[in-house]
């Protein structure tokens, strides 16, 4: 156990229910991308209250930077994102969120932290508390960033733009963590890519409006779309080599206003992950190449219209810098720490390694209660449990709180501790 753990172990009994009231009024009060405003005070007041770190509020819209110096050595940068997504609560917790907001597009939507960045937060801050407090076991130069704007694809590079490269140290290593269904009290790690590719598109399919009783003399755009989506279940299928890997996922089809009446239009919402960049390229060409044919089938007045929404890099680990992370989880964390597969998900924390050039490593925390993960293993349910975006994804505490920060002071340390 290296000291940083050390002095977890000694101040948790005071600090972990401190951290998980943070934790809870983080969940029950979430914010939408690029809005994190009462999220972000509540981080840079915190930094501030050290009173060691120097702290930069409202970095690309608002995120948080805090700084802090403790001697010769490398630069460690740990990153957490912020924000909630547009969907109501549904897991009955005590602390459950209620709110809801106006979306990008201006509609009414419920808010919720359904994918856990509430505790990376948590995790950061508890982090941040812990270095700041025992800096005689460390050396270097300590960056905490607290990014807004993950779900939509933006927010990392909105800090980037915002001159982050230049009023901020350059870090020698970069860290970040993401909690995920899988056994709580254990970590996941992997060199090379653990995270896939992720582009969404919107796309605009154009008809001709009419009366639902006279067909004939309208262009359906309905129909239009419920070809294409089905002949989008192709590309996978027939066009990716069954080696490779790739998914393609419609989230949304929307036309229409009333029973009777046949729309002018259909937009669809589609969300695509690869592992590969050819593959990549292809599955986007092959979506355009289908949205353009079934508008042509369909007599479109016009070509469909096609609206980039996010577009996320692979996540690719350094090697080395893996190799030196998980050497530390299994010294800390044993046979609780192990080698991940590729998650289909994706992230835009490899932005600040690939802007910077320098080595970056993104590992899982497992945050399943262990008996519930079992059983789902035994009985073949595993894909029963709420994930990730899931309205019912509700990470246990105990000891997943810990756990996340275990892991995160257990990284820092493979380069800021003393010896």
């Amino acid at each position: 156990m290296n000291p940083l753990t050390q002095a977890l172990e000694a101040s948790a009994a005071a600090m972990l229910p401190a951290l998980e009231t943070i934790y809870k009024d983080l969940h029950r009060n979430p914010e939408l991308s690029m809005q994190e405003v009462r999220t972000a005070g509540i981080v840079a007041d915190f930094l501030e209250n050290l009173g060691s770190y120097t702290v930069t509020r409202e970095v690309g819209a608002t995120g948080v930077v805090g700084v802090l110096k403790n001697g010769e050595g490398p630069v460690v940068m740990l990153r957490a994102d912020m924000d909630a997504l547009p969907m109501a609560e549904a897991t009955g917790l005590p602390y459950a969120s209620t709110v809801t907001a106006k979306d990008e597009d201006g509609f009414d939507t419920g808010v919720a932290h359904s994918c856990g960045h509430d505790l990376h937060v948590t995790w950061l801050l508890g982090a941040a508390q812990l270095l700041a407090q025992n800096t005689d076991a460390w050396a270097g130069t300590l960056m905490v960033v607290f990014q807004p704007g993950e779900e939509v694809g933006r927010g990392a590079q909105s800090m980037i733009d915002d001159g982050m490269m230049q009023r901020f140290p350059k870090p020698d290593i970069i860290l970040g963590q993401h909690v995920m269904v899988g056994k709580a009290g254990t970590v996941g790690y992997r060199d090379g890519t653990i995270l896939s590719a992720g582009d969404s598109l919107k796309v605009r399919l154009f008809g001709r409006g009419s009366h639902g009783s006279q067909p004939q003399t309208a262009i359906d755009p309905v129909v239009m779309a419920a070809s294409t989506v089905m002949r989008l279940q192709t590309v996978v299928s027939r066009e990716i080599a069954p080696a490779d890997s790739a998914v393609l996922t419609i989230g949304a089809l929307q036309a229409g206003t009333k029973e009777n009446i046949i729309p002018d239009e259909a937009t669809l919402k589609l969300n695509v992950r690869t592992y590969d960049e050819n593959v990549r390229k292809h599955v986007l060409g092959a979506i355009r190449r289908i949205c353009c044919a079934e508008c042509a089938a369909s007599n479109s007045p016009r070509e469909p219209e096609f609206t980039p929404l996010s577009s996320y890099p692979l996540t690719r680990n350094d090697v080395e810098a893996t190799a030196k992370v998980a050497g530390a989880f299994k010294a800390q964390f044993g046979d609780c720490a192990y080698e991940t597969p590729p998650a289909a998900a994706s992230e835009d924390f490899s932005i600040f390694g690939r802007a910077w050039r320098v080595p970056y490593v993104f590992w899982f925390v497992g945050g399943t209660d262990a008996a519930t993960y079992d059983d789902a293993v035994a009985s073949g349910q595993l894909n029963a449990i709420p994930s990730n975006h899931s309205p019912k994804f509700a990470p246990v505490l105990d000891p997943t709180l810990k756990t996340g920060l275990q892991s995160m002071l257990t990284a820092a340390s493979a380069w800021l501790c003393k010896g």
